[in-house]
């Protein structure tokens, strides 16, 4: 059983997969948005080579908890997907995540063009490893 999340975004979309047993998250790669067709059958084909069971998709929220817009196309872009290729999702709180993911990156001496390159695909480890610690 494989869990895939992903910091889904207007320009990218970051990627990260479980291990088997579901301790430990990996960062598969980012993704470059082009249309949606292309994306979702990107997407639909990364779940079914890794064998994906579960989706952790980050939902952004407000500083207040509130959903706002972003929050609608995350659903919005995640119903298409489910529809292409039925699994269960789970939204997870991805406030500060980006963030969290450019301290680590800052901490690694990585230069600001590369930062931007993996950004999304550490946001999305973050995302499911703290899925993956709170769910045991």
């Amino acid at each position: 059983m494989r869990i895939l999340g992903m910091d889904l975004g207007e320009k990218r979309i970051g990627l990260a997969v479980s291990d088997e047993l579901g301790i430990t998250a990996q960062g598969l790669f980012t993704l470059k948005r082009t249309e949606l067709k292309e994306d979702l059958r990107q997407l639909v084909k990364i779940i079914q080579e890794k064998e994906i069971t579960k989706l952790v998709v980050g939902l952004p929220k407000n500083m207040n908890g509130s959903l706002g817009p972003q929050a609608d196309r995350v659903k919005s872009f995640v119903i298409l997907l489910t529809k292409e290729c039925p699994l269960e999702v789970v939204y997870w709180d991805e406030r500060l995540t980006t963030v969290a993911a450019q301290r680590v990156l800052i901490e690694g001496d990585v230069s600001r063009k590369k930062r931007r390159k993996v950004v999304d695909k550490i946001a999305a480890v973050i995302i499911l490893q703290s899925y993956l610690d709170n769910s045991r």
